[in-house]
């Protein structure tokens, strides 16, 4: 199933210019399903530095202005964009000109997978 999954992933990321990496993690940042090409840098895909974005999140809820749902970043080269999905985190790193609203659409898209990973993760 696993497999099945990757092959999903990289087949949205080919139809997409410029993404680089999908990154499904647990809130540890401990990658559950992961897709990247040779443009991403490895420094991004480390647990510790998708951990802290779940750290991020759950302070921005204290802020009193609800639940985040993503967060965004960009850089010179990349940008970065984390969706919140409760248990569970979706990272796309793609470079700095891809389509940013394209990347945002891919939330929905993604739904069902991220569903099915945390009822898996729930029944194990």
């Amino acid at each position: 199933m696993s497999e099945e999954m990757k092959k999903y992933l990289y087949d949205i990321m080919s139809r997409i210019d410029g993404l680089h990496s999908i990154v499904i993690t647990d809130r540890d940042g401990v990658p559950l399903l992961k897709v990247s090409d040779d443009e991403v840098p490895e420094v991004a895909l480390k647990p510790s530095i998708l951990s802290t974005v779940a750290t991020v999140t759950d302070q921005g809820g204290k802020l009193g202005l609800g639940k985040n749902k993503w967060i965004m970043a960009t850089y010179n080269n990349y940008q970065v964009i984390h969706f919140n999905k409760s248990s569970l985190m979706v990272s796309l790193i793609a470079a700095a000109n891809a389509n940013t609203g394209m990347l945002l659409n891919l939330e929905t898209e993604l739904a069902t997978l991220i569903q099915n990973l945390k009822t898996a993760i729930d029944v194990a």
